[in-house]
Formats: C-alpha cells, structure tokens, sequence
C-alpha cells in the first residue's frame, strides 16, 4: 500500500479545443511567417531552448500522444491558458485572451465494454463584453442541491471568471451570463473561493464561505451564503425569462468587502485563513508590542479575519482585519446614501451588473460604472527578503500551513498561525503545489487511539521542468511518493468543496470529490493522487508501516515465476514470522494461499511453522481468528496431500473390482439399452469440433489454491463451499476421477473422506457432477459403471447418508439426491447410466435394510424402487429424444446449435415440450411435410407389424442425402414410439406448423417458412385443432401485416415497389406476394375446419403415464382446442380480400382492392374473425360490380400472358398441366371468385377462351370453349379474332406471296373490305400456323347458327383458309 496515480477521468477533442483558442494565430500569421515560407531562413523554432535546455526533449516526448500536430507539441500551449476544474471533476474550463470553452463530463463505453467518464465540450464561446479585455482568472464552483434526498452531488456549477478590466462575471454551464460586477478598475489577478468544513475539534471556530477576489493593490471578499442565494435566484430568473421570451429583471449589486492591501510592493497571489481567536497571551503579547507597556487590553477576545499575500517587499505580507471594525458592506453605504445620490448612483449602479435595459439609448462615449473606494488594511508583518519574489500560495485544507513558490526555485512551507518558515525545498523552479487530507480508516488505528479519527496532510509539488511529481509529507516527513510525468501537464488542485453546505444539511453527505488531480495534455488523461494514511507515521515508531513494506516485499517475491521452491519457502517463511500485525499477517498467508506458483509441499511447511510460532506465544496476544485460519488451512492442505498421493500410487487395490453378483442387475439393464446407448455415442463422439481451453479441462490436476477456495474447514468439520458447475466438477474430478477409471485404490480415497468429516451428502453431489459432465469419457471406459456402483454403496454405507431410522415406505433424501441431479442432467447417457447404478444400489439397500427387520423370504416393495423405475424409464425416453436431437443438420439447412433436454426440462415445458422439441428438430433439418408425412407412416407400418423399423435400402444406388433421411426417419419412429401420445402425428403437425410461423416472424423475408406452416397445417386431420391453429396465426402473427398490405396496395393504388412493401409490411415485394398467397390458403383452410367441426367430436389430449407430472405452459393443442368458433362469412369476405391482394401482387396490377367493396364490406375487414359483423348482402352497385369484371378480367389476361411467355402453349390438348400448381389454378380461381363477387362467370369464360385465340394457345381455350354457355356472343368475339389472323396473314406480312395476292384478288368484296379494316397488331401472337386457324373457323361454323347475320361471313372465311391452304 503506496501512493498512487489513478487515472479517473480523460478530455476529448482537445485539439478542438486548442484550434478555438488560438484560432486567431493560426488564421492571422504574420507577414515573417509568409515570407519563410517562400524561402529560406533560419529555424527560430527552438531558440527558446537556451532559456530551457529540457524543451527539446519535451516536445519530442510529447508526439506519441493524442496531439499529432507538430506546432501543438513542440510548444506547450496549455501553460498560456487559464484552467480551472470543478472540485467534483464534471466540469473544466480552459480560458486564453477573450475565449473559453467549457467540458462537461459524460460517461462512455470503450471497446473492451467498459464504462469510464470523459470531459467533452459543452460550450465555446466569447467571454469578453468589453473592448480589449481579456480573461485572467477561472474558478468553477460547485452548488449545493437544496432537496432533501440529495446525497452531495452538485446541483449545478457556477463559472466565476474575472477579466484584465475589473469586472467579475458569472455564467452557467451553458454560457448563460448570471451576474457581472465591476469591483475595482484594475486587473483580476486572482479568484479563490473557501466552502464550509465540519470543525474536526470543539474549540475550532466555525468557518464561513467566502469568495475572494485580489487585485494588485485591493482584496474583495464576497460572502458565500449571500452569494449562493443570489446566483439561484439569478439562474431561476434566467430560466423564467427565457421560457417566457421576457427581459431579464436586474439583479440586486452583491454585498462585498473591499481592502486595500498596503505596505506592500507588488501582491501576485492570496490566501484567505478565514477567522481566527487569539489567545489571551497572544492578544496582551500583540498589544504590549503595539501600544507599548501601558497598552490597555480589551477583556473580549478580538475575532480577526486572516490574510496572506504573496509578492515582493515584503516576500509575504499577513494581514488582519478585526470583525465589527469600520470596514462596511459597500452596497449598504451605497443604499444609504441613496437619497441623496439618486441619479448619480442609478448612472452607476446600472453597470454594477453589466446589463442595461433595451429602452435605454447607449451613450456616446460608454463610462464604466462608478467603483467604491477600499478600506486601507495594513500589513501587520511579513517575511521581509529584498531579492526573492513570491509567485503563488497554496493553503492547507486544515488552514495550518501554506506552501509559497518564488522565483528562485524554492518551495517554503509557512506556519500559518506563528507566521514563520518551517521548511524549504531547493530545485523547484516553476513548481506548482497542492495539498492531499487523508483520514485515518477504521481498522489502521491502534486499541490505546482516541476516539477522534487523525487526519494527515501531504504535499504535492509538480516540477515542470524535471517532469516529476512528488508527495511530502508535513510537516517535517519524508518524501512517501514520486512519480514521473509530463513536462507540460498542469496540477490542478481547488481547496474548496461544494458552497451552500452548513452543519445541518451536510450530515450524512458523501463529498465526491477530488483533491488534487494531474491534467496531461499530451494524452488529455486527468488523474488523481491516492495516498494511505500509515505513510504519514514515523518510519521508526509504526510497526504497520514496516509490516507493510514486508507485505509488499513476499507480493513481489511472489509475482517473480523463476524462483525456486526452497528459495520462495524460506524468504516467504521469514516475512510471515517478521510481520506483527495480525491483520497483515493474515492478508499475507491469505495471498500466499493463493498463489499458483507455490507448491503444495511449500505451503504446508510455511503454514505448519506459522501455527506452531502462533501456539508458542501467550493466548491472550495471539489474535484467534488467525489461529483459526492457520490451523483449518493446515488442514485443507494435509487432505489435498493425502488425496494426491492416493491418486499417485501405481498398485490397484482389491476393492476396486466388484463381484459378479453385485451387479448382475446392472448388466442386463445395460443390454437392455445397449442399442440406443450405441446410436448416442456415434452422434455425439466427435460429430463437431469444439475449442476448449487447457486450463478448463477437468483432467488437468486442481491447483491447491482452487482446493483450499472451494474447501472450508469449521472445527473439525470440513464444508465444500458451492461454486459454479465447472469448479465443482474439477473438484469432484480431483476426488474421484481416478477411482471411477481404476486407477486409485478407492476404499482408501473413501476412508481418507470420510475421515475428514466431509458430508456424504456433499461427496454425493461431487461424485454425480464429475459423472454427469465428463459424459464422452465415461462412454468410452465400460468398466467405469462398475466403479460408480461400488462408489454409491460406500458412500451409502457412510455416516449420514442413509438414515438408520428410514421407512421403506417413504423417499429416501439420500437417493432422491441421486435422481434430483440425473433428471436435471442435460447429459442424458451418463445420467441414464447413474439411474441404473443407482437403482440397483437402492434395491440392494432395500433388500438387506428388508432381511434385517423382517426377516422374510418376500420381496420388499417400497415407494422408492417405484420412484426409481418411474426415473429410469423417463431417462430412457430422454435419452432416445436426445440421440434425436444429436443428429446434425442436412448440407445447405439453417443448422444451429444442438439443444439439450433433460427430464426436468420436458416436465416443466407442459405437455407440448416433448413435441416442440421435435418441431424444432424437424425445423433445423428442413424436411418437407410431405417427407415427415412419409416418416410418420412407416411408424404406422412399424407399429402394425409389431417390428421396429429398418431403413429401406437400395442396390448401392441411393445417395448419402437418401441414406440420412433413412437414419433419421429410423431414429424419429423409434421415438415416436416411446411417445405415443406426445407425439401423435395431429400434434406432431401442429407444432411443427407453429414452429415454422414463429421462425418466419423472425425473418418475414423467408416466405417459404410460411408456406411450410401452412403445409404442415393441411397435415392436421382433426378440424378442431385446425381451426384452433389457424386462429391464432392469423390473431397472433398474419392479421396485422394483411392489414398493412392492403393499406399499402389502396393507397398507392397498385402492386407497390420493394422499397414500400419494406417500410410498411417489413418484408420485400416478392415475400410479401408469397405471404398474400399463404394468407389465402389459410383462411380456405380455417373455412373448411368450420364447416367440418360438427361432423367429428373434438381429440382426447393424452400423456404417457410416466409423464403425466408434466406442469408448465398449456401446449399448442390444447391452446388450440380452447379457441371460439369463427363467423363464416367475415372469414370467406377476407379470404375474397386476399385472394384480390395476391392477385394483384403475382401480376402487377393497377387496382385499389379495398374499392371493390361497399362500405360495409369495408368496414367488416380486420375484425375479429369470431365476432358478428354487418356483411354486404342483396344486389351489389353496377358501377362496383363493372370495376370487379374488369379486375378479373385483368387477372386471366395477365395469367395468360404468363402462359404464353413460360412456352406452354405447345403442349397437345390431351396433355393437361398439373392443376395443383401454382399458375394452372388462376382460372379456376377466378372463376370461383366470379359469383362471390356478383360477376358473371360466363363472361369471365368468354374473356379467357378469346385471350387464349389471342396468345395463339387453341388447344387450351377450345377445351375451355365447351363450358361458354353464350355461345352466339363467342362465336361473334372469335370471328373478329379470326378476321385478325387472315388480315395479317394477307395483307401485313413482310414477304407477301403470289398465290396469297391472287388469292385477295379472288375474295369477295365485302370479305376483302372487312379484313382491310381488322387490325392485326391487337393480337397477342399474329403469327399463327394456318391449321389452327382452320380449326377455329371450323369450330366457328359449329356455334354460329345459320340465321346469324355474320353466318355468311364465316363462310367465306373458311374458303379463304382452305384456299390458302391449298395454295400452301
């Protein structure tokens, strides 16, 4: 325990910061510097290093820090500034010429996460209101908060600045001006401020707050409490004002003090004592001197107020002003006086505060304010030295000493109350000085200490020019502290606390504040001293300061790596026995303990000498606390010694093999699961490469101090003291380990426990950690389960473990430990192995606790074995569940990581968990519902033959894809069938279909994982969880982005672009197409599940009978079963809605969907899907009827389009696309949408028959022909089509034939006239082989009858087509 330099804080921008302030130089150079640089000249840079050798290496020693500017560095920039900083460190103020700029403090996280408080710039600005002036000195005051439940942080901080023209002005953090005086004409040279102090004795008096402010010739003081209610009322009305957009009212001029300082040459610095009492020696002592021996004496003390200045001739003047003398409160004469001054004084006093109302016209000629004369005070004495000038004055915080710098490089220490010079320190030039108080703490002090805490004073004296900062102590200690620093920081030390703080609301405050803080420009870090109380006794006298020194010696012993062991004992054994403190005697065996370099061997001989040393001195002188702490850690260490050499031994002891007969039980339950055991080990031996850490491996060897940390030892009683998994596990590796490989002789590892009086309970807990997490090692050593049954009976066989007075019929807490911690296992093989050792060890318990009461032939049956059997059948189930789980991911699947399950997690997942999980697996694998479909009917076929399933394979010809989905499909039946109930294919389905919509609200661009939900919800045989489902879909995750979309498509009023379909549904244009498809497929499926409801009872729920104790959240089946049947027309009208939005979206069309619905229609949308709503009804309005026809009229010949574009149009009419996909149900669709919508299905089946003529697809539409029941408007539609054909095929191609011209020769003229005035560009494809137009003439002559008056036409034009025809 040393001093030490903390850093707490750092400054940001401060190159920001310096460019403000001298931005005038750098944008104004003169014309020297723009002549150097347009040719050569000598480099003056450095000519100032004559006057200051160092320089040259400051500025070089400067640029690896934050400023990289050369000009910055090389000159120390911050010396020409005015600095002050806030006491409580939240605010700086960095001051040159006329500009400032203010640094507030706020808290930032670095990049390693950790959080640490900057100063960064809140304000910049011009201070200066006056022509020329400019500012000299900075002083930031904190004020106290006036609330009750404030705990000693600032209310806010007041910015007290004085100016080369006399003026005093105050601002706010914000550069808000409160309160601006002019004071006296001459320069501010300096502001010092004094806050209250809680007196540390009875007979101390009382000290008042105070600002001070010198002058060369003059000394205002300003008292704190008048000022601290001024500046509140200044900032409150300032507030008021500006949030009424009103004048500020003037201000009252403060009450203030004025000396004038004489008999004194030139003052540069002040210190204000405050208020001191003579004595009555001392005051008939100062009055024989003054008034000679027949000086008369005043019976009252005299109370004087204090002043010390520092300069030349005198070097430092003292000055006393006696309270309640002739000196006035300046304002209050001037009050008094106002009678009779009335406009002289009003022409005065408006610039007392530098504020003038608007309404008054400025003067010509602008005259300061009228300044009050000063009350002469002489000096009383000082320390008289012609040749030596003072330069600053630092006072104590104790106001006992001072600390003066001069200019002759020395620092003197004065004796405030005497008025002499104590001490001098040479080579100092340029210093700087502040002072550190440190308290006394609770435990440092002595039995024989006063009650009253002591306090230290240090001093601390920053040396530019050598770069070093040192700490004193006072009055005549020794140097306790140095540090070496930068050439060019600045020690910034305040000497006050908060203002507004008296004896009352300052009781139970915590101060925040620092002493003395060290600003490094270079690297903008603010750092404070620490410094510990023991440094300020006598090296001599205080045996805890030597104690210390030896403490910090064995630190360092101890941190050096290449010492050899004998060297460290005997070097550490001598510290310990040297130390006499006890509390540092134990902090250094403590810390010795703890050291992982230290050898067990070296401890124990360290810690076996220390106990002897303590028992050989006198009871009473030993502190018992560290006997007891020598004696119990002595032994920890012999039990760590003796298990290690247990383990250590080579020879294997007898005990360690266990007779057959033992466990017979065991072996066949381990056949019994031999098969699954097999197929976990396969997934999980080194399936994943994993990174894992040297010093986290549990067969690593327990260092002794991760021993004696998780051991503790009371009386003769040793506890394990519980920690997390990993340190329990290395401790329970370090106990057992060996005996579970057989490697250790294990009857004498438990002997030696149970020896030390460790709880069995305790080696239980161990025995099961270090089995359950080092499952893959347990695995591969078969003999291991062996080892584990002999372990459980010898610690069973313990004391404690197994209660003497247990009743068969009860649980026993001894195994329920055993299966608390199997079923809370994520380790499912070992847990399940500890089950079946445990069990039989139970049984065996049982069975001999039976023959000793009862003495009977029967088999004892007891609560416990039905316990365990209920136990190990849950294991088995999680085990199977678990290899499932295990089984990675196909190539090119989301993957992730692998999930665990035990048997405590199912229990508390409710009666879905077990299926939830398995909907997660099947999400991970990606498998279709139509391959899960195909998996669960083999577990049918399995089930029907009584046979567990095998994997179909093939001749070599199946892939590896093929053979994973084999194994899979294997492993998720043989589950499947270990849950018949949890796991019935409705459920399976059901969560499978949430599953997959939870992963898509996750990420809405990945449509697919909806249209699986949806799939995997078509699966779902029972309508009653169908409709439960899809209720909940559309409640919990559809309804609000359908809602969004169809906003959206009705305001832009067609099928929006990506960038809105993000902003408003959160998904791109092309999911959101595949979400509105999904959408209608899912209202169709709620509709079919409400119609089906009534025909079929609702489904039991059930559980398998070993996990009916499963309690936790309802699954989604039985979510589902609860839901309220929906109203069947609002689902179909928004099933109408979705199916007019998909549309709309797959082919780009211009439609407002919500206008082709009445106002009822549109007012029903987004409701409840169970309430009751006001459905349109009767005859729909023309005009809403015509803007649906032509909307989907729109859509077949936008699906037609896509047809013919796809290349489909060549297929023969015989070969029919699939129906089931996607494109080919349009039509259908459309069709089934005409009624609903009140529009004629027959003109949609003309529109479609005439768009297909036209995209040159005929099989098609004469397929579609059949159903046109208007056939005569066809036949009229087609012929005009047809006439489109011939037209183009005789008058619009590019190389018209011969024949084809004698051919229009031969029409008739009607015919001829007719197709010159068809247009063929309307036709979707023109070019189109003659036999299909024949084929459609053909087929026009069928449905026209003869007594149609284009009947003729038709007929020419099938001659027309034969004639071309026979021309071809």
């Amino acid at each position: 325990m040393s001093c030490c330099l903390l850093e707490f804080c750092r400054v940001q921008e401060l190159k920001a910061v310096r460019e403000f302030l001298f931005q005038s130089k750098q944008n104004n150079p003169s014309s020297a510097d723009k002549k150097a640089e347009n040719e050569l000249a000598w480099d003056d840079s450095n000519w100032g290093s004559w006057d200051n050798p160092e320089a040259k290496e400051d500025g070089s020693g400067d640029t690896t820090g934050v400023e990289e500017d050369s000009a910055a560095v090389s000159a120390p920039w911050l010396q020409d500034c005015v600095v002050s900083l806030s006491p409580c460190s939240d605010l700086m103020v960095v001051a040159k010429d006329s500009k400032a700029v203010f640094l507030s403090a706020k808290w930032r996280t670095d990049d390693g996460g950790r959080e640490g408080m900057t100063l960064a710039v809140s304000w910049s600005g011009t201070l200066s209101t006056e022509e020329g002036e400019s500012v000299s000195s900075v002083i930031c005051i904190p004020l106290a908060s006036q609330k009750r439940s404030s705990t000693g942080r600032p209310d806010w901080t007041c910015i007290a600045v004085g100016f080369s023209s006399g003026y005093v002005r105050f601002y706010t953090e914000s550069g808000v001006l409160l309160l601006a005086q002019l004071l006296n004409e001459d320069p501010v040279l300096r502001l010092k401020c004094r806050t209250y102090e809680i007196p540390r004795h009875p007979g101390v008096t009382e000290q008042h707050e105070e600002l001070s402010i010198l002058y060369p010739a003059a000394l205002v003081t300003i008292d704190g409490f008048s000022l601290f209610q001024s500046l509140r009322a200044c900032r409150n009305q300032v507030a008021r004002a500006a949030a009424a957009g009103s004048e500020v009212v003037q201000p009252p001029p403060l009450a203030y003090k004025k000396w004038g300082l004489q008999d004194m040459d030139a003052i540069v610095d002040h210190s204000s004592v405050g208020i001191m009492t003579l004595c009555v020696f001392d005051q008939m002592k100062n009055a024989s001197i003054l008034g000679g021996f027949h000086a008369s004496v005043k019976g009252s003390l005299p109370a004087m107020s204090q002043y010390i200045t520092v300069g030349g001739g005198p070097y430092t003047g003292f000055y006393y002003a006696i309270e309640g003398s002739s000196q006035p409160l300046l304002s209050h004469v001037a009050l008094a006086v106002a009678s009779k001054l009335t406009s002289a004084l009003f022409t005065a006093a408006s610039g007392w505060l530098g504020w003038k109302k608007q309404n008054e016209e400025e003067p010509t000629q602008k005259q300061k304010p009228k300044v009050e004369p000063a009350t002469p005070l002489a000096v009383r004495f000082g320390l008289p030295d012609s040749r030596r000038h003072g330069e600053s004055i630092c006072l104590s915080p104790c106001n006992t000493l001072a600390g003066v710098t001069d200019d002759f490089g020395r620092v003197m220490l004065l004796d405030v109350g005497r008025g002499i010079a104590i001490r001098m320190w040479k080579g100092y030039r340029d210093a700087q000085l502040g002072w550190v108080q440190v308290s006394e703490g609770r435990g440092e002090s002595s039995p024989s200490a006063p009650l009253p805490r002591r306090h230290a004073q240090f001093l601390v004296i920053y040396a530019p020019r050598r770069g070093i900062l040192e700490v004193w102590g006072t009055q005549q200690g020794p140097r306790v502290g140095a540090f070496t620093v930068g050439k060019h920081c600045r020690l910034l030390y305040a000497g006050y606390r908060l203002m507004g703080v008296n004896s009352v609301t300052s009781q139970g405050w915590q101060l925040h504040t620092q002493q003395v803080c060290l600003f490094d420009p270079a690297t903008g870090v603010l750092r404070t001293i620490t410094v510990p109380f023991h440094l300020a006794l006598s090296d001599k006298k205080s045996e805890r300061a030597k104690d210390m020194h030896l403490l910090k010696r064995l630190t360092t012993l101890l941190k050096n790596r290449e010492v050899e062991a004998d060297i460290l004992e005997s070097e550490a054994q001598s510290v310990l026995l040297d130390i006499k403190h006890p509390a540092i005697k134990k902090q250094a065996l403590e810390s010795l303990l703890a050291n992982k370099n230290a050898p067990v061997s070296c401890l124990t001989n360290i810690t076996r000498v220390l106990l002897a040393s303590l028992r050989g001195k006198d009871p009473e002188a030993v502190d018992e606390a560290l006997l007891q702490l020598c004696s119990s850690q002595l032994k920890l260490l012999q039990l760590y010694t003796d298990i290690q050499q247990l383990h250590s031994t080579v020879e294997a002891s007898t005990d360690t093999h266990t007779k057959p007969t033992e466990v017979a039980g065991v072996e066949e339950e381990l056949a019994r699961v031999s098969l699954i055991l097999q197929r976990y080990t396969e997934l999980t031996s080194g399936s994943r490469p994993s990174v894992s850490f040297a010093q986290d491996s549990p067969d690593g060897s327990l260092p002794v101090r991760s021993f004696l940390s998780q051991m503790e030892c009371d009386g003769e009683e040793i506890r394990v003291v519980p920690g997390p998994d990993t340190d329990w596990t290395q401790l329970g590796s370090f106990l057992f380990w060996g005996c579970l490989t057989g490697e250790s002789p294990l009857q004498k590892v438990c002997d030696t426990l149970q020896e030390t009086g460790i709880s069995p309970q305790h080696l239980l807990s161990l025995l099961l950690s270090v089995w359950l997490h080092r499952e893959k090692e347990v695995l591969k050593k078969p003999k291991a389960v062996r080892h584990l049954h002999t372990l459980l009976t010898a610690l069973s066989s313990m004391k404690g473990a197994v209660e003497e007075s247990w009743d068969m019929q009860c649980v026993s807490p001894w195994w329920q430990q055993v299966r608390s911690a199997c079923v809370q296992s994520h380790s499912a093989a070992a847990a399940l192995l500890a089950a079946i050792v445990a069990h039989r060890a139970a049984k065996d318990n049982i069975t001999s606790l039976a023959d000793t009461k009862f003495q009977s032939e029967w088999e004892a049956v007891s609560l416990e074995l039905e316990q365990w059997a209920v136990c190990v059948r849950q294991l088995e189930d999680v085990l199977a569940l678990q290899t499932l789980l295990c089984m990675p991911p196909l190539k090119g699947t989301p993957g992730g990581v692998t999930p665990h399950c035990s048997v405590k997690a199912l229990l508390e997942g409710g009666r879905g968990g077990i299926a939830d999980s398995v909907a997660k697996w099947v999400f991970r694998q990606d498998l279709a519902p139509e391959r899960l479909k195909d998996m669960l009917q083999r577990r049918g076929e399995a089930q029907s033959t009584e046979q567990p399933s095998q994997p179909v394979l093939g001749d070599g010809e199946k892939s590896q894809k093929d053979a994973d989905f084999n194994r899979a499909a294997e492993l998720l039946v043989s589950v499947c069938q270990r849950f018949p109930d949890s796991l019935s294919p409705d459920l399976l389905f059901a969560h499978c279909c949430w599953e997959y919509v939870v992963q898509w609200n996750k990420d809405p661009e990945e449509g697919r994982y909806l249209c699986c939900a949806v799939e995997h919800l078509k699966l779902v045989s029972s309508p009653h969880i169908q409709l439960g489902i899809s209720s909940m879909m559309w409640n919990t995750f559809i309804v609000k982005r359908f809602s969004a979309a169809a906003f959206l498509m009705e305001k832009v009023g067609k099928a929006p672009k990506d960038r809105l379909c993000r902003r408003d549904v959160g998904m791109g244009d092309g999911a959101m197409t595949s979400f509105l498809g999904s959408c209608a497929e899912l209202l169709q499926i709620l509709m079919e599940a409400d119609s089906g409801i009534e025909e079929v009872t609702p489904p039991e729920l059930c559980v398998e009978e070993v996990w009916g104790g499963a309690e936790g959240p309802a699954s989604i089946a039985e979510l589902a079963l609860e839901q309220r049947g929906v109203h069947y027309p609002l689902v179909q009208h928004h099933c109408l809605l979705a199916s007019v939005l998909h549309a709309a979206m797959t082919f780009s069309l211009r439609v407002k969907p919500l206008s082709l619905f009445d106002s009822k229609g549109k007012s029903a949308f987004f409701r409840e899907l169970v309430s009751i709503q006001l459905m349109p009804s009767g005859d729909m309005d023309p005009g809403l009827v015509s803007l649906r026809q032509e909307f989907l009229l729109r859509v077949l010949t936008g699906w037609v389009k896509t047809q013919r574009e796809a290349g489909t149009g060549e297929a023969p009419a015989s070969a029919r696309p699939d129906l089931d996909s996607g494109d080919e149900t349009w039509p259908s669709l459309c069709l089934d949408l005409g009624p609903l919508l009140q529009v004629n299905p027959d003109i949609l089946r003309r529109h479609l028959v005439c768009e297909l003529y036209n995209q040159g697809l005929d099989p098609r539409a004469e397929q579609v022909m059949l159903e046109v029941e208007d056939k005569d408007v066809l036949g009229s539609q087609l012929l005009v089509l047809t006439g489109q054909r011939l037209s183009y095929s005789l008058l619009h191609t590019q190389t018209q034939t011969k024949p084809a011209m004698e051919l229009l020769a031969r029409l008739p003229p009607t015919l001829c006239t007719w197709l010159k005035a068809m247009d063929p560009s309307e036709l979707g494809c023109p070019s189109v082989p003659l036999s299909q137009t024949s084929r459609l003439v053909s087929r026009l002559i069928e449905i026209l009858p003869e007594n149609h008056g284009q009947y003729s036409l038709a007929l020419h034009l099938l001659e027309a087509v034969e004639a071309l025809q026979g021309e071809d």
